[in-house]
């Protein structure tokens, strides 16, 4: 069986992160299909926050090797300053010390024949970079978001460092993954002295064991539409203002009521700043603004809402919110308030899987919340049909995956 390094910042016991998902699965899944995977990592004191609730999922076969960092907001800042340069490229920067020694170790022994790593720490690219070139081993970088893009990050001095090192990074590396159809085509063309066989599309999913207790849902006992939006609502990319007005004008014309329709916003990370807009609004009765709840129950209250709210801004079009791929397994249909031309609308349009709204048109919203409430009513709503969900499992794309690694070892040995 062929081994491979998996280098990622997010991997439990970190909370707080959709991404730790990603390395988690691919490492429970890869053993099934030829290789055999060990997990570099930091120690749990660099992050922020920990818990228990993943860690049982780390598989038994898997060797998690975690290197000694600092977090330099939390470890290095006096009363919540500290140097710039100890925080650059991220705040995880010490990592890259032991982070390396430690792989160097490991690819001494010589039992590795593939790296893997992701971002959006910069540092684990910057650990894979070292590590694939002093052991000229095949290395696939993961980019679940984009580095930097012409206009972000904002400070220019910033910006020209990551675009330099992505483009060191894109070079080097025998692939590089993106998780959706635009990401993948700007980075071909911003790379096009590359071939294009480098740039590999494989998206973010959702994990069917994560599913496994949660197929009792019950529906809302007063029989009202409930549409949910699990997880952070930015007040910038996720603006929920015009939805807010459209909400409104419904309201005022009688379409809803508090008695037959509900919004519920879990977990925003943004109450204190939606409270008020709430008020302004007059829908205090219509939005409920819910607390953090463990994982598995919000996937309970996903199979038993009506519908599932995303909200992803036009400056975001080459991104898909990884909760869209919980949305489609928990077999509900999707609210998507985003741009027709970015690619959360394109895979929802393509798997024909809600209705979408332009997020900063009222009207539009509206027209599409009344379609929408019609279709519940005559019980026309569509979903996709599980064979098609089945796609975007974590287990069929670490499939994906060790394909790509398999073509690697296989150019490798010709």
């Amino acid at each position: 069986m062929k081994r491979v390094l998996l280098i990622a910042f997010h991997y439990p016991p970190v909370k707080g992160s959709s991404g730790l998902q990603r390395t988690l699965r691919y490492s429970a899944y890869l053993q099934q299909y030829g290789w055999h995977p060990e997990v570099l990592t930091v120690h749990p004191m660099a992050y922020a926050d920990t818990g228990d609730d993943e860690l049982g999922d780390i598989p038994e076969h898997v060797a998690v090797h975690r290197a000694w960092a600092l977090n330099t907001r939390k470890h290095l800042s006096l009363f919540g300053r500290y140097p710039g340069f100890l925080a650059k490229p991220d705040a995880w920067m010490s990592w890259q010390f032991d982070g390396v020694r430690t792989g160097r170790k490991l690819l001494k022994s010589g039992r590795f024949d593939a790296i893997w790593s992701t971002y959006p720490i910069v540092t684990a690219h910057r650990i894979a970079y070292t590590l694939a070139s002093e052991f000229t081993i095949p290395w696939v970088a993961d980019f679940r978001d984009l580095m930097a893009c012409e206009d972000w990050p904002l400070d220019a001095q910033e910006r020209d460092a990551l675009l330099a090192f992505q483009s060191k990074v894109v070079a080097r590396a025998n692939r590089c993954v993106l998780t959706t159809p635009g990401a993948t085509r700007h980075y071909a063309a911003l790379h096009p002295d590359e071939p294009e066989k480098k740039f590999v599309c494989l998206p973010n999913g959702y994990d069917e064991s994560s599913f496994r207790d949660v197929t009792a849902a019950k529906a809302d006992k007063t029989n009202r539409i409930v549409l949910l939006h699990a997880g952070i609502l930015y007040p910038s990319e996720r603006d929920p203002r015009p939805f807010f007005e459209a909400l409104a004008s419904m309201k005022q014309q009688q379409k809803i009521s508090h008695e037959n329709f509900c919004v519920r916003l879990r977990a925003t990370g943004h109450d204190a700043h939606y409270t008020p807009m709430l008020a302004q609004y007059g829908i205090q009765d219509l939005v409920e603004l819910a607390p953090p709840l463990p994982y598995k129950q919000v996937l309970n209250e996903m199979i038993a809402s009506t519908g599932l709210l995303i909200f992803q801004a036009a400056n975001c079009n080459e991104q898909i919110p990884a909760k869209l791929y919980e949305y489609f397994r928990a077999g509900r249909p999707i609210v998507a308030l985003t741009d027709a031309h970015g690619d959360t609308a394109a895979t929802i349009r393509e798997e024909n899987a809600g209705v979408i709204a332009q997020i900063d048109d009222a009207r539009e919203i509206e027209a599409a919340l009344d379609r929408f409430i019609a279709d519940a009513q005559n019980g026309a709503l569509s979903v996709m049909p599980p064979d098609r969900v089945t796609h975007y499992s974590r287990e069929h794309q670490a499939g994906d995956l060790a394909r790509v690694l398999d073509s690697l070892c296989l150019a490798a040995s010709t």
